[in-house]
């Protein structure tokens, strides 16, 4: 009889913690410069974790070994500044977030990274942080980045200039810290390994309004094409000069890395045969890949339902870095950091995403079949929508667009 009232006892009081556990919220941190000169770009990323979020909760939550479990997003603007980022990080490890995502700031990312290595979280940063970061050693256990290092932008932005376009002349514009030149490093590999020229080079800072000056270098010089490392309003107000001046008329403009938000910034005529690197456009009716084909449009079906408008680019990257969050805690069946890294290492890295497939390669960068996609900017008579903006010409992707693991000391 005691034996009996025992293991009801037993029981019961499994049932009991089960059932707290299932109704039970778990918070995760969205952590994202909603101010200032990235909030453009960061209120994209924003959507793309809530839209994650929204996905796992309409099936009823986390699958977890007590029952479901909703999902909560704790939203923080870190300003793009360390001391806020780092305040507001510490913030929501105090409020009890059991995962983070966020920063479009690479260096913050890089800061946030360094606590996590000294008191583990699982952590997704959604920017593209610089190639050092990715080195052995760097990056904390349970820190992984669903977006590629610059390094990657460079090289295949000049693989799909020399390669697609045929350009053999380069002159290439970096932005003066570790983004401009980890692209313009992965623009002379790629030069280097396609037999291409740089034919001119010049770097100038975040934040420069005024291109006059470069600009008439690069009509100096007469390049085949013009890539340059602009990013965001940076990218608007050179893309509009190179128009204004003309320069569009004498050489192919290359734009490494682009998003909507930089396409929707620009009069048609200075966005019209701009050529681009893309993470992710949202038409891909006529992509060869039917399979992508059809979970783009799921995805930016989803994303319009939410949002009323497509997806960019780093709301794909935040949606993809969520999901793959929430994929380890599932398979974990836990959301200690450990076991949800160990998710992400098992199966050789791999898994599935909104784009194709992709695995976890060693140095906790994601690599993708499809790591972006060459697009061509639309002119007015071109276009059929407001966001009708680029056509796809092509994708390029796997360990080839990546540095090697050699190079970062595995």
């Amino acid at each position: 009889m005691k034996k009996l009232i025992s293991t009801l006892t037993l029981a019961l009081c499994s049932a009991l913690v089960s059932q707290a556990y299932a109704n039970e919220k778990v918070k995760v941190g969205i952590l994202l410069p909603l101010t200032g000169n990235f909030a453009a770009v960061a209120e994209t990323q924003k959507e793309g974790a809530l839209l994650a979020i929204d996905v796992i909760n309409k099936r009823g939550g986390l699958n977890m070994p007590g029952g479901k479990v909703l999902v909560e997003g704790e939203v923080g603007d870190d300003e793009a500044k360390q001391d806020v980022g780092v305040r507001r990080y510490r913030y929501m490890r105090d409020a009890g977030v059991k995962g983070l995502g966020g920063q479009t700031f690479a260096p913050l990312a890089y800061a946030i990274n360094s606590l996590v290595g000294k008191d583990p979280l699982p952590y997704y940063p959604v920017c593209v942080m610089s190639k050092e970061a990715f080195q052995k050693g760097k990056l904390s256990d349970s820190t992984y980045a669903t977006a590629y290092s610059p390094w990657t932008v460079g090289y295949m932005a000049g693989q799909s200039a020399i390669k697609t376009l045929g350009k053999k002349k380069i002159f290439f514009l970096a932005r003066s810290d570790s983004f401009g030149w980890d692209i313009r490093d992965g623009v002379y590999a790629a030069a280097k390994e396609y037999g291409a020229e740089i034919v001119g080079y010049d770097e100038v800072s975040l934040g420069t309004s005024d291109f006059t000056t470069v600009l008439q270098k690069v009509r100096a010089a007469k390049p085949d094409v013009f890539i340059s490392a602009q990013f965001a309003a940076d990218a608007v107000a050179l893309l509009k000069q190179v128009q204004q001046m003309g320069l569009n008329k004498e050489t192919t403009i290359f734009n490494a890395f682009i998003t909507n938000v930089v396409a929707k910034g620009l009069p048609p005529e200075a966005l019209e045969n701009v050529y681009a690197m893309h993470y992710f456009y949202y038409d891909l009716a006529n992509f060869a890949d039917k399979e992508v084909a059809k979970s783009a449009k799921e995805f930016t079906d989803l994303y319009r339902a939410k949002y009323g408008r497509p997806p960019d680019a780093y709301a794909a990257i935040a949606y993809i870095a969520y999901m793959e969050m929430f994929r380890g805690f599932e398979e974990a069946k836990s959301f200690d950091p450990a076991k949800v890294s160990a998710v992400m290492r098992s199966n050789n890295g791999s898994f599935n995403t909104l784009k194709g497939p992709a695995r976890w390669r060693e140095d906790h960068a994601a690599e993708y079949k499809y790591a972006a996609f060459l697009v061509k900017g639309k002119g007015a008579k071109d276009q059929k929508n407001e966001w009708d903006l680029f056509n796809v010409i092509n994708a390029v992707g796997g360990d080839q667009v990546m540095p090697s693991l050699k190079s970062l000391g595995y």
